[in-house]
């Protein structure tokens, strides 16, 4: 969305840039849009000719997000495995730079549809390349998904589980090994 053309006069002080860079470096979990108006240095009215609510914000930040993970190339026959890891890191790593973030996409939510749309489409088709049919790849990605965003989560929201870090490469190894899904041969059904 872009922001309503300013009025001739002088520069403005604000860019969708500079708003989401100054949100992530606060709290994410207790940002209100008067602490960031704030901290921009800008009345409250201005960040809102900009960013109309709360929502659009984390919109803004979820584009941001999705561009920092997403890894360059493509994913090859040879290589969807590592490509595959290669985001779940790049996740792990930007959702816990970001306070709050990792909590907030763990949590039933609105998603920004643009962005969420870009990254299942390329995890999905990493699963693709790796021989899944559409079925097996949309399951794939749903797995692969909520997996890895459960765990950045959970571990901002609990920061150590009993005193132990817990091991996102042994996390990833396992998940990975695991995918993709595989066709199940049928439920059985309990006799009559």
């Amino acid at each position: 969305m872009q922001p309503r053309t300013p009025k001739i006069g002088r520069p403005a002080r604000l860019s969708h840039e500079l708003i989401v860079a100054t949100a992530m470096q606060s709290d994410l979990a207790t940002l209100t849009m008067r602490e960031l108006a704030g901290r921009l240095g800008v009345s409250h009215s201005a960040l809102y000719r900009w960013v109309a609510d709360r929502d659009q914000l984390l919109d803004l930040i979820s584009e941001t997000m999705v561009e920092r993970i997403l890894p360059e190339g493509e994913p090859t026959e040879d290589s969807w495995r590592d490509w595959l890891a290669e985001l779940a890191w790049s996740m792990h790593d930007q959702f816990l730079a970001v306070p709050g973030y990792a909590t907030h996409v763990a949590r039933p939510h609105r998603h920004n549809a643009a962005s969420f749309a870009r990254l299942r489409d390329r995890v999905v088709g990493a699963f693709r390349v790796a021989g899944c049919d559409e079925t097996a790849a949309e399951q794939s990605w749903t797995v692969y998904g909520l997996s890895v965003v459960q765990w950045v989560g959970a571990v901002e929201s609990a920061g150590e589980l009993h005193g132990l870090a817990p091991r996102f490469d042994l996390f990833l190894d396992v998940l990975l090994r695991g995918l993709p899904v595989r066709p199940s041969p049928g439920r059985p059904r309990p006799p009559a």
